[in-house]
């Protein structure tokens, strides 16, 4: 009797040799099919590190548009305050300089936009005041690219974009952040 218990045992089991094969193909699929999502932050070259001190520098105080935003998330655009809303158009009118002005930007190719935050301010803001004075870069560029060739900036040539950057060039200069509150 106990013989037959055994065999009985014998017929109710199930083969999973089989089993890890199988998950492991469904592993390697998934690993294959699968893609991963990767935040890119803001693309900024950076200079090269240095141990000396740069040189000093004398610039001209017109071709600076400097924006600072405080710990309360507040603009301050050459001592004057701004709304965010307002920057981009304001930024490309410092820039190209359609009037000649002497506080504006002697030429595009020497304007300079620096951005000073505090430590309190908000990373949100940041980075629309970043990314609202790169599109005042990008559509002066635009507007350029359809004056001269007639077509928008992304289709040209690597040599007319080349043209066009040279002519309006984007120069921003971020300096260190201040301590909370102490704007300066």
């Amino acid at each position: 009797m106990s013989r037959k218990r055994a065999r009985d045992r014998m017929k109710q089991e199930v083969n999973a040799g089989s089993m890890a094969d199988i998950a492991f193909l469904l592993l390697i699929f998934f690993l294959v099919t699968t893609t991963i999502d990767v935040d890119k932050g803001v693309l900024v070259k950076l200079p090269p590190w240095s141990d000396e001190p740069p040189p000093e520098m004398k610039m001209n105080s017109r071709n600076v548009y400097s924006v600072l935003v405080n710990a309360n998330n507040e603009l301050l655009v050459r001592g004057e305050p701004k709304e965010l809303r307002n920057l981009r158009a304001d930024t490309k009118v410092f820039i190209i300089n359609p009037r000649r002005q002497e506080n504006m930007a002697e030429d595009p190719r020497k304007a300079i936009i620096s951005l000073k935050n505090d430590r309190g301010t908000s990373y949100r803001t940041y980075l629309e005041v970043y990314n609202e004075l790169k599109a005042a870069y990008s559509e002066l560029r635009e507007e350029e690219a359809l004056r001269k060739h007639g077509k928008s900036f992304e289709f040209l040539s690597n040599e007319e974009q080349g043209e066009i950057r040279s002519k309006i060039p984007l120069v921003i200069s971020e300096a260190e952040p201040t301590n909370f509150g102490d704007e300066g």
